[in-house]
Order: C-alpha cells, then structure tokens, then sequence
C-alpha cells in the first residue's frame, strides 16, 4: 500500500510540474497584457525543453498520456515557432550594389571585465569599422583610449551607474553639422556617419533587467528617442530581452528598423561553464537595420572575457540616389496591394 501511495504521488507531482511548466510558458505569450507576463517569454525555449524532459518519462509510465501528449505538442511548437524562426535581411545580390562592405561589432563589454586585452586583441583582429558599446563604466574609460588611434570618432556617454553607459567607435567621421547625443542618462548613444559620401546612422543602446525591474519604466522613455534615428540605420545593444518578447518588438516599432534573427544565444551569467552559452544562454543582444543598409553576414563571435559574446554584422550600403528609387518601389508596391 505504501509502495501504491508512493508511485501515486509521484506521478501527481510529475503531472504538476508538467501542468505548471505549460502555465508558465503560456503567460510568455501574454506580454502584450502585461510586463510580468512578458518576463516569462525570455525563457520561452528553456521552459519548452522542459516540457520535453518531464513529458517523456511520464509517457512512459502510460499515465496521463492525453495530458503528456498535449504537452509535449505544445513543447515542441513552441520551440519550432521560436527557433524555427530564420535570420531575416534584405536579399540583394552584392553585384546590385556598388561599394565596399562594412563591419559593425557590438559588444556588451561588461562593467568590470577582467581581460580588456582579449576586447582589444578582438577588435584589432576584426578591423570594423564601428564598434558599439554598452556597460562602459569609468573602469573602461581610460582603457578605450587606447583605440583613439585606429578610432578616433567617439561618443562615450556618461555612465549613468557604475555599470556604465553606451559608446560608439568609428573609423569613419561623423557627418558634418552632427554632433552625437546621449539619450537617457547614457544608455543610448546616437551619431550620424559619413561612409564614402553616404549617412549611416548608428544608434547603441543598452535597457535594464525586465519587470519586476527597471526595464518597463526605461522603455517609455526609450522610444521617442528611437524615434529620432534616421531613415537609413542600424541600431544594436543589448536589449535584456529575446527577438520574441513585446519588449524587443516594441523598440522595433519606435526605431523603424528590422531585427536580424537567427543569431542565437548570447549571454549566460558568469557562474555557468562558458561553453554553455552557445547552447543554453539568453539571445538578448541584437542587431537591427533600416533603410539602405544590407546585411550580407551576421555571426557571433568568440568570449572576450564578458558574459555577453560580441556580435560581428557585415553591411552594405544602397547609395543615395539607389535608396530613393528602392523607396519608391516599396511605395507602389504597398499601394497595389491596397
């Protein structure tokens, strides 16, 4: 008898934990109504991974199987749906296109990184010609002087806190008349390029922890600011939110741009083995274009000592003249299909 009670309870405890997993991962489907709903979405693969694990062994047992069944379906979609989601861009042949490519790396530098020199080692391996920043905190102030030389148009902004604000590197000038702006209190920064005759504008920004934190009261004040950025853009941070949350559509909408998808996972906290972050970590760092710009590669590439890996983007640029007629064509194209 004791031995039935035994295996009873634990099956009803495996169909609660199965029953509370399918609840959890519902609510990430719920953002729209709520932040704390939104929350739950960051875990949305891990959640339905989950799923996976708990609902096999209890198919197994030949108990509850309509319930295991439906959970593992609802696993399974929901990691098909999120992952099977594949790196959107703009399809155009290099041929179409008269200029040189560009690189842009962004990097969550951590405040308080041990190894600056592998970040520096990086760069000057990777030779982009912009680089954007979130977490520059006085720590790494003076060490990015060191990249005065190669990068010699800078906007630093202030750090907000010890952590640290955004920054934006360039080869290239800032376009004339322009002077770069921080945005709030230094968590994003926004400058207007001048690439070979054409602008670029570049915007790095970095929002807070998701609610019960500071990241729904940040955004609000976020998206006039993103607002602002130009007609021809790319905009990337770390954004502490997955490419499926309300929080990243949301600065999709206020920036006008499109985000690359398809990157993976980015960051894992440091008390996790490295090689896992590929695997199971977070993708909440980001790169989001607009307008002329074409992406024609995306790739994570190796740790530099932080908890986020930087991402490597290669771009090129619809000349002026060439954008205007690629507008126009989306013009009438949206006009016939009304």
């Amino acid at each position: 008898m004791d031995r039935l009670r035994g295996s009873l309870l634990l099956r009803l405890l495996a169909l609660a934990t199965l029953l509370g997993i399918v609840g959890a991962l519902a609510f990430g489907y719920l953002g729209w109504i709520h932040p704390a709903f939104d929350s739950f979405s960051h875990l949305r693969i891990h959640l339905a991974a989950g799923l996976l694990v708990c609902g096999v062994p209890l198919l197994a047992l030949l108990r509850y199987w309509p319930e295991t069944v439906c959970a593992l379906l609802v696993g399974t979609m929901s990691i098909v749906q999120t992952v099977g989601l594949p790196m959107t861009g703009h399809a155009f042949e290099r041929g179409a296109i008269h200029g040189g490519t560009y690189r842009l790396i962004q990097l969550n530098l951590r405040y308080d990184n041990p190894t600056p020199q592998a970040v520096f080692s990086m760069i000057g391996r990777e030779k982009p010609d912009i680089v954007t920043l979130n977490e520059v905190s006085a720590y790494w102030i003076d060490k990015l002087a060191a990249l005065k030389a190669a990068y010699p148009h800078q906007i630093i902004c202030p750090p907000p806190a010890f952590i640290g604000g955004s920054a934006i590197l360039s080869r290239r000038p800032f376009a004339h008349g322009f002077t770069p702006e921080c945005g709030d209190r230094g968590s994003l920064a926004h400058a207007i390029l001048d690439i070979n005759g054409n602008t670029l504008e570049v915007a790095a920004l970095h929002l807070g922890w998701p609610w019960p934190f500071a990241q729904p009261w940040q955004l609000p004040r976020m998206e006039p600011l993103l607002a602002q950025v130009g007609d021809t853009a790319i905009v990337a941070g770390d954004l502490n939110a997955v490419p499926w949350s309300q929080t990243a559509r949301r600065v999709e909408r206020a920036s006008g741009t499109e985000m690359l998808r398809g990157i993976g996972p980015t960051y894992l906290d440091r008390r996790f083995p490295a090689w896992l972050r590929t695997s199971a970590g977070l993708p909440i760092d980001h790169l989001m274009v607009k307008g002329g710009v074409i992406p024609t590669g995306v790739r994570r590439l190796d740790a530099v000592g932080s908890d986020h890996l930087p991402l490597l983007l290669e771009f090129m640029l619809l000349p002026q003249q060439q954008r205007a007629t690629v507008l126009q064509a989306q013009i009438r194209q949206s006009a016939d299909r009304q």
